[in-house]
């Protein structure tokens, strides 16, 4: 194992510094203090990064290292690793390396045998949780759920089980769809909050069961970027659930026909949506569907 002991002892080293999720007044000293001494600042969107240097005074020159260009930003950083540059990593708002591009080159630079030193600050995962009232921990921290909704009701379907808090960040623009999925695979009297802007001016917390989370999305403009806080699982949902499901009498090959009747759909959809309410495959629906008599 590779001991790093020494944090800022000049030289070669990248420092992962925190910035404002919104409120200003959150920077730190530190943080300013490395900006300014660093001989780089590579940022996610240098058009953000610059506004917050001119407000601190910072004049260090900007550089962009943001998901389109990895590798070549990549490259340029480990570059000027290499001959003894200090290196202030941003994100646009946070921690770097928390869903944006930073874990990237932060493990490269840590392959390559550079330093990696975190200068903390303000985080809008623990800031939501901590004012959720939920259980604060056990807490699992998952980001944004995927944007295809296949693989998306796949990871709920897992997530659904899981007994600690769980939060999620999720843009104005998919919490519709998100709390949908979440309703979908998960008892709407599961509780969860939704923290939007926080540290901001217009900061709200929305605090309540998912079935009325789901009211309230269908029926408002949503605005800021959110976190989503749900409640764990309190391991008897899913017995609960199923004790409820109106197809609980049924065979998997009525659930299916069922279906289709109901909801005018073929029998590709029905199967589908049969195997996530049984927490099924859909290769053995479709099997246990199509056997011949």
């Amino acid at each position: 194992m590779r001991s790093q002991k020494s944090a800022e002892r000049g030289g070669g080293q990248l420092f992962l510094v925190g910035t404002p999720i919104g409120n200003l007044e959150d920077m730190t000293y530190r943080a300013i203090r490395i900006l300014k001494e660093a001989d780089h600042i590579a940022a996610e969107d240098t058009r953000n990064t610059i506004k917050l240097c001119n407000h601190f005074d910072i004049h260090t020159p900007l550089m962009s290292y943001h998901e389109h260009n990895l590798e070549h930003g990549g490259e340029k950083i480990l570059t000027l690793l290499a001959e003894g540059k200090t290196i202030a990593l941003v994100s646009d708002a946070g921690m770097p390396c928390i869903s944006d591009p930073g874990a990237d080159i932060a493990q490269k630079a840590l392959r390559d045998g550079y330093d990696v030193i975190p200068i903390p600050g303000a985080n809008a995962a623990i800031s939501a949780l901590v004012a959720s009232g939920l259980k604060s921990q056990p807490f699992l921290f998952y980001g944004f759920l995927s944007r295809h909704k296949k693989t998306r009701d796949a990871e709920v379907s897992l997530l659904k089980k899981r007994e600690e808090t769980i939060v999620f960040y999720e843009a104005p623009h998919r919490l519709k769809e998100t709390i949908q999925a979440l309703h979908k695979q998960i008892d709407g009297a599961r509780q969860v909050v939704l923290a939007r802007e926080l540290t901001k001016r217009f900061e709200e917390f929305l605090r309540g069961t998912l079935e009325e989370a789901l009211d309230w999305v269908q029926s408002s403009h949503m605005r800021g970027e959110f976190c989503i806080v749900l409640e764990g699982s309190d391991g008897t949902e899913a017995d609960e659930k199923l004790a409820e499901a109106w197809w609980k009498d049924l065979s998997v090959e009525q659930h299916v026909t069922e279906l289709m009747e109901r909801e005018g759909i073929r029998s590709k959809a029905a199967i589908k949506e049969v195997a996530i309410e049984r927490h099924m495959s859909r290769r053995d629906v479709y099997r246990m569907f199509h056997v011949k008599k």
